[in-house]
C-alpha cells in the first residue's frame, strides 16, 4: 500500500506540473491581462459574431461592440447609464453568459467612452440634448434591425439609458420584442428626494456628523418646482454611495472603475479619456435628466420587464415599484434583486442572466427569432 500511495502522489504531481506550465504565475501588464480575458471570452462558434466598430449615427461616428455565439439569436441593445457612464468596459465580466442567448450590442453613446474619443468634444457639446440622444437611440435601433434582418429587437435601458428606453417603448413598440428596464427612472425628482432621505437617515444612525452637515446643507433637496443644482446632486450622491445606495454593501464604484482597466475593447488612449467623457456628459445633462417625470407613462403596447435592486437608492426602486403597479402592457414582469442596489448586472450577474432567459427571451422564441 505505501508503494501504491507513492506512485499515486507522483502521478498527481506530474499532472499538476503539466497543468501549470512555466510562466503561469500571472499577467505582468494590462496588455497581458487583457489578452487573457479576450482569449477566454473569444467567440469561436460558426454562426458567432465578435466585433467592435464605429457606425454613423446622428451624423457622427458612434462605437458599438457586438458579441454573440449565434447571430440568429435575438438582438439585445444595451443603453448605458450616466449620461456618459459606459457599460462596454465592464461587459467582459457580466455579459459572457448573455451571448449564448442573445446577440448583445454595447453602444457608447454620444459624448461617452470610445464615441467621445472619436469626435471633437467642442463639436459634440452643443448636441448633448435629450431630444438628440433619443433620436440617436431610434437610429441605432433602426440600424440594428436592418443590419441583422430583424423585425424586432430587445432594448435594455439602465439608469439614464432607461429614460431613452422607456420612450422607445412608447414610441416604437412594434420595434421591440420587449423593453427591459434596469434601475428604471420614473419620477426623477421624487427618486432624488428618497435617495437624500436614505443617506441622511443612514448618517444619523451612524452619528456621521460630516455627512449630516453636508446633507442638511442642501435641504430642501430636489424641492418641487425648483431646478436641481449639480453641486447639490453630487453631494447627495457622495453620501448615498457611501452608504451602499448605489452598489449594495460597498461604498461606491471603485471595483467597477478598476475592472474597466481590463476591457479588451478599450485601448490605453480610450481609458485615458473615459472618465473625462463621463464628466463631460454628466455636467451638461445630468441635472436636466433627473428632472424628467415618466410616472405618467403607464400604458404600453409592448411587453415590459423591470429588474429592480432592493437596495437601489441611486434610482429609487420603491418609486419604480409603485409606478409598475399602474403599468398596463401586453405582458409585464417585475423582478426583484435582493442583493443589489443600482448595478444589478454587476452585483448579481448570475440572476441577471437567468432573468433575461426566463422573462425576456421567450418573447423572441414565440416570434421564431432564435437560433435553431
Amino acid at each position: 500500500m505505501p508503494q501504491r500511495s507513492s506512485r499515486l502522489c507522483a502521478l498527481l504531481l506530474a499532472t499538476l506540473t503539466i497543468a501549470a506550465p512555466a510562466g503561469a504565475a500571472g499577467p505582468d501588464s494590462r496588455a497581458d491581462a487583457v489578452k487573457i480575458i479576450a482569449e477566454m471570452r473569444r467567440i469561436v462558434t460558426p454562426q458567432g459574431i465578435e466585433e467592435t466598430r464605429a457606425v454613423r449615427i446622428g451624423g457622427i461616428d458612434q462605437w458599438i461592440n457586438v458579441r454573440g455565439t449565434d447571430r440568429r439569436n435575438p438582438v439585445l441593445l444595451f443603453l448605458h447609464g450616466g449620461p456618459g457612464y459606459v457599460a462596454m468596459p465592464t461587459s467582459w465580466y457580466f455579459q459572457r453568459g448573455w451571448e449564448e442567448y442573445f446577440t448583445v450590442v454595447q453602444w457608447d453613446q454620444r459624448g461617452a467612452g470610445k464615441t467621445y474619443a472619436a469626435n471633437d468634444p467642442a463639436t459634440i457639446a452643443p448636441t448633448l440634448r435629450r431630444a438628440r440622444m433619443l433620436q440617436d437611440a431610434e437610429e441605432m435601433v433602426a440600424f440594428l434591425r436592418k443590419e441583422f434582418g430583424k423585425d424586432r429587437i430587445f432594448v435594455l435601458g439602465h439608469s439614464w439609458g432607461s429614460s431613452l428606453g422607456i420612450q422607445l417603448a412608447r414610441r416604437h413598440p412594434d420595434w421591440l420584442h420587449a423593453y427591459i428596464g434596469v434601475g428604471q427612472i420614473t419620477d426623477g425628482m421624487e427618486s432624488e428626494r428618497r435617495g437624500w432621505r436614505f443617506a441622511l437617515d443612514a448618517a444619523r444612525r451612524e452619528g456621521n456628523e460630516d455627512a449630516i452637515h453636508d446633507l442638511e446643507s442642501i435641504a430642501p433637496y430636489a424641492a418641487p418646482g425648483k431646478p436641481l443644482a449639480l453641486k447639490d446632486l453630487y453631494l447627495q450622491r457622495k453620501w448615498l454611495g457611501h452608504y451602499g445606495g448605489a452598489v449594495y454593501g460597498r461604498t461606491g464604484f471603485d471595483a467597477e472603475t478598476a475592472a474597466a482597466k481590463l476591457a479588451p475593447e478599450y485601448t490605453d488612449a480610450d481609458l485615458r479619456t473615459m472618465w473625462d467623457a463621463t464628466a463631460f456628459s454628466s455636467s451638461r445633462m445630468l441635472a436636466d435628466v433627473l428632472a424628467q417625470d415618466f410616472s405618467t407613462y403607464t400604458t404600453f403596447d409592448c411587453p415590459i420587464v423591470i429588474f429592480n435592486g432592493r437596495h437601489d437608492y441611486n434610482v429609487s426602486s420603491s418609486s419604480t415599484a409603485e409606478w409598475f403597479e399602474k403599468v398596463k402592457a401586453p405582458a409585464k414582469q417585475l423582478v426583484w434583486f435582493e442583493n443589489s442596489a443600482h448595478e444589478i448586472f454587476n452585483e448579481e450577474p448570475g440572476k441577471t442572466l437567468v432573468a433575461l432567459v426566463k422573462y425576456a427571451r421567450p418573447f423572441a422564441e414565440k416570434a421564431g427569432d432564435v437560433a435553431p
